[in-house]
């Protein structure tokens, strides 16, 4: 810098300063003197930046401006960030200071003075970068985010917070931080436990929390509390909130289905368990205890067998309706399958377990109303107490299950409290049950067959085949036992299915031996609804040689009522073969007219509970007159059960009934015994009846 006006001392300073520094003629802004630093940074000598316009370090029309214009009448110093370009092409991120200053010769100069910000440049690009990350992460994070510092002023969030907490557009640009906290805490159902719980978190700033919001529009957050560290030390926290609603909706349906009956929406047992559980806890105290009734619908299979399973479900939930409105709040009320409910009390009192007993039966002996048609239905309820009926839920079902049954044998539509002795009777039950399984292995049951004879002739026309059990040790078992016990466990259809193979192979002997007599089965509603009912039938005609036109089913008002169309087709099946059809007991049951028209019926039995009367019953003899009379016009032919007196015969006959089958004849006999009778081919003869007095 030889000829420059800077002495010596001046040079010295610049020279030992770290700073890149330039000398600059304000007049002229060509370089006059820089030190080490400066050609460092720039990239060239110290001596080709003499007489340099300061403009060469310029990269930027911005930086351009910047020396021909912005430094025009500069008193104080200019503090910038620029880039400077240096000798290799190299743009250098710079912090930029100008300063005018005179020599000591009086010349105006400039002081540049640049420090160089690669690194910390490239710190905040990262930075930059990081942020942009971080951003972009917020905004496609499925959960609400919010970061807070210490404080709890509001740092970062994302829009879908803002979705969540139902924020308006301005609330989080507006940075008001106790806006969007009295926001947040107004949202929440509870503000008051919100704001609790957030004084909790505050209290323990390195804990992780997690806990659950109900919003007052339904919403389920769940929220999660991580604190932000640095330097193992908390300096804020991040919130994530994720809606759990339709996770929360799913749980409950969830557990509603686990724990109620999806017909009615009752509790079910599991779910009566635990209310029970907790009470019997409750109980171990003075004065504890409660109540179980079992509460089972009288005859309901008749509803279901007559007008569909679909309409008695729809019974069953108006029934659940019932129950339920005779019960109080503290009263559980579940249903166990079926027609089956039961019923927690929250009380141990007889009085009170009488007093709801005997409201249910009078709220459910009022008539009921569905799809326009009118019906009744009882039921049998039976009771037990807690603890001196059982100790566990399990014994107490067990025990009021006892009782009502004991109530049904004693004719249903009642309540009854579990006594001690119906256990006992209850065993003998189940003994008799299994007895009557074994008892066709054993060969300890038999097919009698009694006498129905033609009004007209006196002659042997046909024989109903009746199941009769004599067991070794308990002697002969009324079949008004064991045929109930054999429909309520289902073997009725194991039963039902040999007393019709030991009828036809019988009546096939009958023919052979030149008496081809018809045979009349009794068939239950559930062997007549098994699927392979009318194949089955089929087989056993033409494996035993029997003409379908000497079988003759009797069956129940009941089995014509159910399921309508299937049945009128097997019946059209049956029909189609040349077997007979008989309506057994007429009269007694829920009796159509429709279906006597629309059926191939072709006898009807009038019940022996109608025939008892006769001939002094002047309401028995209108009964079987119209039922004669309406045959006649149908051409379908009566049969009379039951007739034990020679008057009840000649009342019959004069009522123009066709058959008729009783005492009067003959009881039910063994197959040896009836073979005898026919075999001899005499007519009955009955002499007159005399007149009364």
């Amino acid at each position: 810098m030889s000829g420059a006006p800077i002495d010596i001392a001046w040079r010295s300073v610049f020279q030992g300063l770290p700073e890149a520094l330039w000398l600059v003629d304000a007049q002229s802004l060509n370089v006059v003197f820089c030190n080490q630093a400066a050609a460092d940074l720039a990239g060239r000598p110290a001596e080709a930046m003499e007489a340099m316009p300061v403009h060469a370090l310029a990269c930027t029309p911005e930086d351009l401006a910047f020396w021909s214009q912005d430094l025009a009448g500069l008193m104080a110093g200019i503090h910038s960030y620029s880039n400077m370009l240096r000798s290799d092409g190299q743009l250098v991120p710079v912090d930029r200071r100008v300063a005018a200053v005179a020599s000591p010769s009086g010349m105006p100069l400039l002081v540049l003075g640049m420090v160089d910000r690669s690194e910390q440049a490239s710190t905040q690009r990262e930075l930059e970068r990081l942020l942009s990350e971080l951003r972009a992460t917020l905004d496609s994070a499925a959960d609400g985010m919010l970061v807070c510092d210490m404080a709890g002023r509001v740092r970062a969030f994302n829009q879908r917070l803002a979705l969540l907490w139902n924020m308006p557009d301005t609330l989080l640009v507006e940075r008001n931080d106790a806006a969007v906290e009295a926001h947040m805490a107004g949202q929440v159902a509870d503000a008051g436990a919100y704001r609790a719980r957030l004084l909790g978190i505050a209290q323990f700033p390195d804990e992780e929390t997690t806990d659950i919001l109900q919003l007052r529009n339904g919403t389920v957050i769940e929220r999660r509390s991580v604190p932000q560290l640095s330097h193992g030390r908390p300096m804020g926290r991040v919130y994530s909130f994720r809606d759990l609603t339709l996770q929360h909706a799913a749980q409950k349906r969830i557990e509603q289905l686990a724990y109620s009956d999806v017909l009615t929406g009752l509790p079910n047992r599991l779910l009566l368990s635990r209310r029970v559980a907790s009470a019997i806890e409750a109980a171990r105290a003075p004065g504890g205890g409660f109540a179980i009734l079992f509460i089972d619908l009288d005859r309901f299979k008749i509803i279901n067998d007559s007008l569909g399973h679909l309409f008695g479900d729809r019974v069953l939930q108006l029934v659940a309706q019932r129950l339920q409105s005779c019960l109080r709040q503290t009263d559980m009320l579940c249903r166990l399958g079926g027609d089956e409910f039961v019923i927690y009390l929250h009380t141990g009192a007889t009085d009170v377990a009488e007093g709801v007993a005997r409201r249910i039966l009078d709220e459910m002996r009022q008539p009921f109303m569905l799809d326009g048609m009118g019906f009744s239905i009882q039921c049998s309820i039976g009771i037990a107490l807690h603890p001196q009926d059982g100790e566990t839920l399990d014994d107490l079902i067990k025990q009021a299950d006892t009782a009502m049954y004991r109530v049904k044998e004693r004719g249903r539509g009642s309540y009854g409290f579990y006594q001690p002795q119906m256990n006992a009777d209850l065993l003998s039950r189940m003994k008799l049950e299994h007895a009557m399984r074994q008892a066709l292995d054993r060969g300890h049951m038999a097919v009698h067959y009694q006498p129905q004879i033609a009004m007209a002739t006196g002659r042997v026309v046909g024989a109903e085949a009746l199941l009769r059990w004599t067991d070794p040790e308990l002697g002969a078992i009324s079949p008004g036992v064991f045929i109930p016990l054999a429909e309520e466990s289902g073997y009725i259809v194991t039963l039902g299915a040999w007393v019709l193979e030991q009828s036809i192979r019988e009546a096939a002997e009958w023919m052979r031996a030149g008496s081809p007599l018809m045979v009349a089965v009794n068939v239950s509603a559930l062997e007549f609804r098994q699927p392979d009912f009318v194949e089955r039938l089929v087989a056993l005609l033409q494996r035993h040689g029997l003409p379908a036109t000497l079988l003759e089913l009797e069956l129940t008002e009941t089995i014509l009522l159910q399921d309508a169309q299937e049945m009128e087709q097997r019946l059209a099946a049956l029909a189609e073969l040349g077997v007979g059809l008989a309506i057994d007991d007429f009269g007694t049951g829920y009796s159509s007219l429709a279906y006597l028209k629309k059926l191939a019926i072709h006898k009807l039995k009038i019940d022996q509970s109608f025939v008892r009367g006769l001939p002094g019953d002047e309401g028995d003899r209108a009964i079987i007159h119209a039922i004669v009379h309406m045959g006649r016009a149908l051409r379908i032919e009566v049969v009379a059960e039951g007739v034990e007196t020679p008057a009840q015969r000649l009342a019959l006959e004069q009522m123009e009934c066709h058959y008729f089958q009783g005492f009067l004849c003959a009881p039910g006999l063994p197959a040896e015994a009836f073979r005898a009778l026919i075999a001899g081919g005499q007519a009955y003869v009955w002499e007159p009846v005399p007149e009364p007095d």
